[in-house]
C-alpha cells in the first residue's frame, strides 16, 4: 500500500525488530506465572449476550479476543503487525486473526459482514496510530458497529493523544460517548485519572455515518 501513513508501532518495530517477539513473550510469561491479562476481556463479555460478534482492533497477540472467543462469542482480530498475528493464531486458536491497518481495514471486502456488536480497543492502542490516521480509524469502528453495537476504547494519558482530542475525533468520526471509567474494572473517571476506557456507540443519525 504505498503512501500509506505508517503508525507509531511500525515505526518502533522498525527501528527494533526484536520489540514485536519481546512483547509476545511478555505476555505469554504473566500467562505463565498466572497474572492476570484478560481484565479487558471480561468487561467486554459483560457487555454482551452469548454468541455475540466481536472485533478485536489492534489485537496484538491475541489475549483479549481469544478469551472471548473461548467464552462463546464469534471474534475477528486486526493487528498491523505480522509477528502478533502470527503468535495470536499459536496461542489463541478460533478467531479470524488478520494482518490489516485499523486506518483501512475493510472487513466486508475481506468477506466479513460489518455488524459487530462490540469493537475492543485496549492495550493503548490508540496511542501507537498515526496521529493523522486516528479519525480514519474511528470513522472504520462506526462504520463496521451494528446499529445497536459499542465500542470500547482504552488507554494511558500522557502517550501523545489527549484525552479531550480522543473525544472530539470520536464526535467526528460520528460516535457518542455513552460513558467513561478511569479503569477497566469501571472505576469512576475523573479530571484527575491518567487512564480513560470510553464506551461508544454509533451516533444517532446511524444511517448517515461517514466512509472515509
Amino acid at each position: 500500500m504505498s503512501g500509506r501513513t505508517r503508525s507509531q508501532w511500525e515505526d518502533l518495530t522498525a527501528a527494533n525488530p526484536a520489540h514485536s517477539t519481546w512483547y509476545v513473550e511478555r505476555f505469554r510469561t504473566l500467562a505463565a506465572e498466572g497474572a492476570d491479562i484478560f481484565g479487558e476481556a471480561r468487561l467486554i463479555d459483560a457487555m454482551l449476550e452469548r454468541g455475540s460478534r466481536v472485533l478485536d482492533a489492534g489485537c496484538g497477540p491475541g489475549r483479549v479476543g481469544g478469551y472471548l472467543h473461548r467464552a462463546g462469542h464469534v471474534v475477528v482480530g486486526v493487528d498491523v503487525d505480522p509477528v502478533l498475528i502470527a503468535a495470536a493464531e499459536q496461542d489463541y486458536p478460533g478467531p479470524s486473526w488478520l494482518v490489516g491497518d485499523l486506518a483501512e481495514v475493510d472487513l466486508p471486502g475481506r468477506g466479513i459482514a460489518a455488524d459487530f456488536d462490540a469493537i475492543v480497543c485496549a492495550g493503548n492502542v490508540m496511542t501507537f496510530l498515526a496521529p493523522p490516521t486516528r479519525v480514519a480509524t474511528l470513522t472504520g469502528f462506526a462504520r463496521h458497529l451494528a446499529p445497536a453495537g459499542r465500542a470500547v476504547v482504552g488507554f494511558g494519558a500522557d502517550r501523545g493523544y489527549e484525552f479531550a482530542e480522543f473525544l472530539a475525533d470520536a464526535e467526528t468520526a460520528g460516535l457518542t460517548v455513552d460513558s467513561r471509567f478511569s479503569t477497566w474494572d469501571l472505576r469512576p473517571f475523573s479530571d484527575e485519572s491518567d487512564f480513560m476506557v470510553a464506551v461508544l456507540s454509533r451516533a444517532a443519525a446511524s444511517g448517515q455515518i461517514a466512509t472515509a
